[in-house]
């Protein structure tokens, strides 16, 4: 129910620097693990309900618009990320047997977004996966497996496009 309550409110606040201080301490309040100088723009979604608990989010990020969290397991995003809109954070896969009556098992597993990552709008980040320190995940990929250190992602599934070094416009 709290968890419910303050995401609620974070959602309903719109865009304004001056309440994203505000949005971020809803967060928290959620259960949010929230550091310094967040910017969330609004319109973050978590599921399932508790999942709030299993997501720590560094200092210095930025999350855009329509954000989700699909959070049965660990979501931990490191210092500086950048988070473009509609990105989805999915934890958790399902065994692929069926038998009648039986519902497939759900297996959680945990997402690290290491520090200085930008991941761009629309991608999504599927369980296990380990995001490297300054990757770039561009827009639309669907991230299966870990992701170098400075790196370019791109694709369905994501795959290697260049090593990033120095200033680079993509």
């Amino acid at each position: 129910m709290k968890e419910s309550f303050f995401l609620t409110l974070a959602n309903l606040f719109p865009y304004s620097r001056t309440l994203d201080n505000y949005r971020c301490f809803l967060l928290k309040m959620a259960g949010v693990g929230v550091g310094g100088d967040c910017i969330v723009w609004g319109g973050l979604r978590v599921r399932p309900h508790g999942g709030a608990k299993n997501i720590t989010i560094g200092s210095n990020v930025f999350i855009n618009t329509d954000v989700r969290f699909g959070a049965a397991g660990k979501v931990t995003i490191g210092d500086d990320v950048l988070v473009g809109p509609r990105v989805m954070f999915e934890t958790v896969n399902h065994a692929l047997e069926y038998s009648p009556g039986n519902t497939r098992k759900a297996m959680p597993r945990p997402i690290t977004v290491e520090r200085g990552v930008w991941i761009g709008a629309g991608a999504i980040i599927l369980p296990g996966v380990i995001i490297g320190e300054g990757a770039v995940v561009a827009a639309g990929s669907v991230v299966t497996h870990h992701v170098a250190s400075a790196t370019l992602i791109g694709g369905v599934p994501a795959k290697f496009i260049k090593k990033i070094g120095g200033e680079q416009e993509l």
